[in-house]
């Protein structure tokens, strides 16, 4: 079926002032009536004038429209209709305003004005004041064009003949800007300058303006009332949408090109910034140098808060002539920064391999970073080494297990981010090879330091992540989580999300599963190092939730990341949750030799503690999982080595854990132990250790008790589900923990009874109740008993 036809009205569409004025004529044809119109091009003043004319003759009234080729016998009888009185000279305009004419009608546009056409208007404003014509409003525009009255309005404003032009071409693919083109190509050349400038956004700076037009104040004045005067404008002067699109299109492009230039030298000479004029110019087609020093300089300009813009404007210098060698390194800067890291690769070594050397070093500390968030720090360490950039280069190595060279800095003024880097080097060593006290205190202070000036430093890792990688490690959640708060858009664009990991990472560690979800589900994975962490919390978090259909979702992806993103020390929060899914899932050769690979790096390393904790922890639970006591016990046996009151907590659970195991329960030890590990930061492992010796006790009442602990310590956990799931692997809508429930009420359990025998709460089985009741969408629990019946196997 084709678009229904437009409808476009013929003759004016009357305002209140209009139609007064006409009812006035055909009231009384004969009364006296001087009177000035006056309104931009396109405004509709001629079409009035016929409309004024049909209604004097309609009542017999002789009209002269095209004085003074034709005269009166008897002004006294006539009406006289006079349109574009501007165009008028000066003569004739005096003879108008002496004619003896007492119907005369005037219109005029507001510019030129000579003093004869004021003259004129003045003395018909003593009987009548002068009339305007605005612009239709939108629901004058959908009465006059129909259909498209929205869009047609939105692109001309109102101004009549636009509307009228636009709705007879009705419908059309692409906005017919040639019906502006007689209107553009027949003004005079300094206003179609200005309406270009306009265009570029420097409508308002006359200094410019005097230069592009080469005309004074005055001059430049008397071209903006012209311009104005075109209709072309809307009343608070800037560019009609449908003239933005026509001018590129109709001015010849060496004219427009021309002005773009000349726009161009104009803001070079000035020491102001140049950014507005310079986003104007991308897309726009205008090279040459000083097109493109333009560019170049508002890159430089907009590099340190906005570096996704910045690369977008080096990208176009080069394009508009700037030669590759005088950006490259900064443009691979902006394009790190803005995550775009094949870019930034592609370009620094583009560099590298180039004559500058105090470029190549630039570049060369470019790629290091790049390269470390892909994960390849052995190549980070090698290139920041031959840089000379020593505080970087040694995280570099100590993220792959090799002892850093010693510290060198490279030339230069010591700026936040050097004191930062070597506060960051220091941290990391500190980590390795000294306190987690000592760790924490000088990352948190890099971290600190580098606030003011973060969001445009280029690092291979943020401090604050740093700090908050060495937090969860030893248990220090607190801290994770603030310095996390206080990261802000430290490290530009590419580190957005690996902050956002670290804090989802932080709430699955506190028991807030549904913030976790949250974070987690808004993310993206841009870079190797952020996927290995995201499939890593998402496996946490199904773990944790008992969401087995997800945990085995998110498990396919586990070698594909190790694959992309090989082990290094601060990859080992996620190996940790890798280790435990693979027991869980019986499924360890997906993991390859990333374990053994982790355990080599941390004993050239030293075996440090602080890495090693979770990586042994998650070890000690693995190897419980598949029912091997003496490798639990190895793992236990490193943790005992572990000197700090986070490794004393988690050996103290570890010894509890494998007596529970073994059927020795002692329910204060449990209860000490289960305490301690939410002190340290495990909250789910906590609640699991009293569940798992409630289970194995013998006797009723320290069973009792440890349901009790486990329920008060399971209340910590706010949500099991995230807000927004990816369908399940199954016809059923409900998890796997949302099946158990169903099925015990099913069985006729009470809500305390269920929660006993999953080792939960019943205001945790409610939970679940509430959430099968939405997914299933029941009002009443017999026909929730009726659905749940029917999502049982087995059952009709």
């Amino acid at each position: 079926m084709g678009q229904r036809a437009p409808i476009v009205t013929a003759g004016p569409v009357s305002t209140e002032p209009i139609r007064k004025l006409r009812d006035t004529i055909i009231a009384n044809p004969a009364a006296p009536l001087r009177l000035a119109i006056v309104a931009p091009g396109g405004y509709g003043k001629s079409t009035l004038l016929r409309e004024l004319s049909r209604a004097y003759r309609d009542a017999g009234v002789d009209v002269v429209t095209d004085w003074p080729t034709t005269g009166a016998d008897d002004w006294r009888k006539t009406a006289m209709l006079v349109d574009d009185a501007h165009l008028l000279p000066g003569p004739q305009l005096r003879l108008l305003r002496e004619v003896g004419c007492a119907r005369l009608v005037v219109t005029a546009r507001p510019w030129p004005r000579p003093p004869e056409l004021a003259e004129l208007i003045h003395t018909l404003g003593r009987g009548h004041p002068p009339m305007t014509l605005p612009p239709w409003d939108p629901r004058t525009v959908r009465r006059v064009a129909d259909p498209g009255g929205a869009e047609i309005h939105d692109l001309t404003g109102g101004v009549p003949r636009w509307v009228t032009s636009l709705a007879r071409a009705w419908p059309w693919n692409d906005v017919p800007v040639d019906v502006l083109r007689p209107d553009l190509e027949a003004l005079d050349p300094d206003v179609v300058r200005y309406l270009m400038a306009v265009h570029s956004g420097m409508g308002l700076r006359l200094d410019l303006l005097s230069g592009l037009l080469g005309r004074d104040t005055d001059g430049v004045t008397d071209v903006m009332r012209a311009a104005r005067a075109t209709g072309l404008l809307t009343q608070d002067g800037a560019l009609l949408p449908l003239c933005a699109l026509a001018i590129p299109e109709v001015v010849p492009a060496e004219q427009y090109l021309g002005v773009l230039q000349r726009l161009a030298e104009l803001q070079l000479d000035h020491a102001e910034p140049i950014l507005p004029f310079a986003r104007f110019l991308l897309g726009s087609g205008a090279t040459g140098a000083t097109v493109a020093a333009v560019l170049d300089q508002a890159a430089r300009e907009v590099a340190g808060h906005d570096p996704e813009t910045a690369a977008e404007l080096f990208g176009a210098a080069v394009s508009a002539g700037r030669p590759l060698t005088a950006v490259v390194a900064d443009w691979a800067r902006a394009a790190a920064l803005a995550g775009d890291l094949d870019t930034a690769l592609r370009l620094a070594d583009q560099a590298i391999s180039g004559q500058e050397p105090a470029c190549r070093a630039a570049a060369a500390r470019v790629a290091a970073a790049a390269l470390a968030h892909r994960g390849q720090w052995a190549r980070s360490a090698e290139l920041y080494g031959w840089a000379g950039d020593g505080p970087f280069g040694a995280i570099a190595a100590l993220a792959t297990g090799n002892p850093p060279v010693p510290a060198t800095r490279a030339d230069g003024p010591p700026t936040l981010l050097d004191g930062a880097a070597v506060l960051m080097a220091e941290g990391v060593r500190a980590s390795v090879s000294g306190s987690p006290v000592e760790a924490l205190s000088l990352l948190v202070r890099a971290s600190a330091l580098l606030e003011p000036a973060g969001r445009d430093a280029l690092v291979p890792d943020s401090p604050a992540a740093l700090a908050a990688l060495v937090a969860l490690h030893c248990g220090e959640l607190d801290v994770a989580e603030s310095v996390m708060d206080s990261a802000g858009g430290m490290g530009g664009a590419v580190l957005r999300n690996r902050h956002a990991l670290l804090r989802a990472w932080t709430c699955m560690a506190r028991g807030r599963l549904a913030d976790a979800w949250q974070l987690s589900a808004n993310l993206t994975d841009a870079h190797p190092r952020d996927r290995l962490f995201h499939v890593a919390l998402d496996i946490g978090l199904a773990r944790r939730s008992g969401d087995t259909m997800t945990l085995r979702r998110m498990w396919t992806h586990v070698g594909d990341c190790l694959v992309r993103h090989p082990v290094d020390l601060f990859t080992l929060l996620p190996l940790s949750e890798f280790a435990v899914a693979a027991a869980r899932l019986r499924d360890p050769a997906r993991l390859g030799t990333a374990l053994s690979d982790a355990m080599a790096l941390l004993h050239r390393l030293g075996d440090p503690p602080l890495w090693a904790a979770p990586l042994h922890w998650a070890g000690l639970h693995a190897a419980l999982v598949i029912e091997n006591p003496e490798a639990a016990g190895e793992h236990l046996r490193v943790l005992a080595m572990n000197p700090t009151s986070y490794g004393a907590a988690l050996t103290q659970a570890g010894k509890c854990w494998l007596d529970v195991v073994a059927g020795r329960v002692d329910p204060d030890q449990v209860q000490a132990a289960a305490h301690a590990l939410l002190d340290a930061g495990h909250w789910w492992d906590s609640a699991r250790l009293a569940s798992e010796a409630a289970i194995r006790t013998t006797d009723r009442k320290d069973m009792v008790t440890l349901l009790d602990c486990a329920r008060q310590l399971q209340s910590r956990q706010q949500s099991t589900r995230p807000p927004q799931q990816s369908p399940l692997e199954t016809d059923s809508p409900l998890s796997d923990r949302e099946r158990e429930v169903a099925d015990l009420v099913v069985q006729g359990m009470t809500y305390k009874q269920i929660g006993d025998k999953l080792f939960i709460s019943a205001k945790t089985v409610e939970h679940h109740m509430a959430r099968i009741r939405h997914r299933l969408g029941v009002a009443n629990r017999s026909e929730l008993i009726t659905q749940l019946r029917a999502l049982r196997p087995g059952t009709a």
